[in-house]
């Protein structure tokens, strides 16, 4: 290819980022190599890709259908587990991970591919995703995971939180919640970690576009954030993708949520609260749930 091929997202993200900006530059030199190393065909980028990351189709010396991803590995990246998740699970309910390797600034996998690939988002209504979520979280929540130090959820809250709070004051009175919310907001998202009946591996990511059809089973999770922890955090990213059901009642899909995936509701309702705190700065619709699910 003459000119190597950067999909959209990830451009967009490199003109914010100056060292993600000077990790493209090599991404040439580096698929190549990564090419050579398992003997692969490497085609177009998929579009608009990811905001991290290059991916692609490929084709195994043997003909499997493959996706080789490259990704930007940045300091404490949530990206950091996606291979040892990806190895506990082992295929059930997620794609299979055929092989992987990282550097100091790279990590790279290859994946069995989604084929047609069309993610869930685009197929079915959202009270049928639903389903489809909480069925597969309920199997990612099952496989063992103790053979890994998977990193636990409060530390990915904290680091949340902290964030938050530096922004907080920065987003001006019209673009930030309460001061009192935003205290009782972020103090349970520190708090409600610690507090979790059972600790699970979790996908934190999962919603209708990181689900996708394929022929081994009718879908499959790609884009897993590995962590350990509360069982019922898992929903958010999928209610927050819903944003016309979560402006109309929070509680209602809150409680549909928990009902389906088999965890707790009043934690689930709390969840969304705090996650919604966190969220808020430069969101209406983040301070509008958080408002509507404040404890009283």
């Amino acid at each position: 290819m003459a000119v190597f091929p950067v999909p959209r997202y990830l451009a967009e993200t490199a003109s914010r980022e100056d060292g993600l900006r000077d990790w493209i530059a090599g991404l040439p030199r580096i698929v190549a190599g990564l090419a050579e190393r398992w003997s692969l065909s490497v085609g177009e980028p998929f579009q608009p890709g990811g905001q991290c990351s290059w991916t692609a189709p490929a084709t195994g010396p043997d003909g499997a259908e493959l996706v080789l991803k490259v990704g930007f590995r940045f300091p404490g990246g949530e990206e950091r587990d996606e291979a040892a998740g990806l190895r506990i699970w082992d295929g059930n309910g997620a794609v299979w991970l055929d092989a992987a390797c990282e550097s100091e600034s790279v990590y790279a996998l290859l994946l069995e591919r989604c084929v047609p690939g069309t993610p869930l988002g685009q197929v079915l209504p959202e009270p049928e995703q639903d389903l489809v979520v909480a069925e597969l979280l309920r199997r990612l929540w099952s496989q063992p995971h103790a053979g890994y130090a998977f990193r636990p959820l409060a530390q990915m809250c904290q680091a949340w939180a902290d964030a938050f709070e530096a922004e907080y004051p920065a987003a001006g009175a019209a673009g930030r919640i309460d001061p009192g919310l935003a205290r009782a907001g972020i103090a349970l998202f520190r708090e409600l970690p610690a507090t979790a009946d059972s600790r699970v591996l979790l996908c934190t990511d999962l919603h209708g576009d990181n689900i996708l059809a394929a022929r081994r089973e009718p879908w499959l999770v790609i884009d897993p954030k590995p962590y350990v922890g509360d069982p019922a955090y898992d929903v958010l990213q999928h209610m927050l993708n819903c944003e016309d059901r979560l402006a109309a009642d929070p509680a209602a899909l809150a409680a549909r949520m928990a009902d389906l995936a088999g965890v707790d509701a009043a934690r689930v309702r709390q969840w969304l609260f705090a996650r919604s705190v966190q969220e808020s700065p430069g969101s209406p619709l983040m301070r509008q749930v958080a408002r509507r699910l404040a404890p009283s």
